[in-house]
């Protein structure tokens, strides 16, 4: 621009001045400030709901539990579903249902079938361990056993650690592995483990194979249920699946 050249300042300083006037926003009175869009939107929302809350449950008698119950007349279903009692489980069944849960305790080593791992676990299967004292099995369910066994004329040579089982289902399980797999033995009780546990005393850790010696062929004396279990089972009951 040639500032020697005469210039018309008053007529091009006016229009710059009405062009910022236009643009200015008038100042915000203290308490008058416009809201801002997500409290706009979120109010339109809440707005939303409300009447939709309002027109769907108070109808045209007004707000009460009656009117807003959301179950308020549903129909009542003609045919309620009635569970009838079935036959109740005799002891015996009772603890080989059970005694099968709680040999998922077992099967990693001993496994489904019962026949244990070759050269590493002994097989519960015809094992004259499962079928004989129940002294003696009691007790290595309760502690575990460790060092060389023989069962079956196989040698293992491995640790066996007790499972956290309580006496009840210690029972249980002794009475599910001494009628499975073709094995056929009398029941073993909660009470009977009981014993068995006061009469080992404060012993800790696992057995060793002679110190079970002389509990070979003892039974925990004590009272079974009537019923199958009270000497052996009349059938063997079929491995867990």
């Amino acid at each position: 621009m040639n500032e020697n050249q005469p210039q018309n300042y008053d007529s091009t300083d006016l229009d710059r001045l009405h062009a910022a006037v236009k643009r200015e926003k008038p100042d915000a009175q203290p308490g008058r400030e416009p809201l801002s869009a997500p409290v706009l939107v979120a109010a339109f929302v809440l707005t939303i709901l409300g009447g939709g809350y309002l027109g769907a449950y108070t109808h045209v008698s007004g707000f009460s539990f009656d009117q807003s119950n959301a179950f308020a007349g549903k129909p009542v279903d003609p045919r309620p579903v009635k569970l009838a009692d079935g036959p109740a489980l005799d002891a015996f069944q009772f603890a080989m249902k059970k005694g099968a849960s709680v040999y998922n305790n077992c099967v990693g080593c001993h496994q489904p079938s019962g026949l244990g791992l070759p050269g590493v676990n002994p097989p519960l299967a015809g094992s004259e361990w499962v079928l004989g004292g129940t002294e003696r099995l009691a007790r290595i369910a309760m502690h575990g056993l460790m060092g060389p066994v023989t069962v079956k004329g196989t040698n293992f040579n491995n640790v066996m650690v007790a499972p956290p089982l309580s006496d009840t289902e210690i029972g249980q399980v002794l009475t599910y592995i001494r009628n499975s797999w073709g094995n056929q033995g009398s029941m073993v009780t909660k009470e009977m483990v009981v014993k068995a546990r006061e009469v080992a005393g404060n012993h800790a850790g696992p057995w060793k194979a002679e110190e079970l010696l002389p509990f070979a062929d003892k039974d925990i004396p004590g009272e079974i249920p009537a019923g199958p279990g009270a000497t052996v089972a009349p059938a063997a009951a079929p491995a867990a699946k």
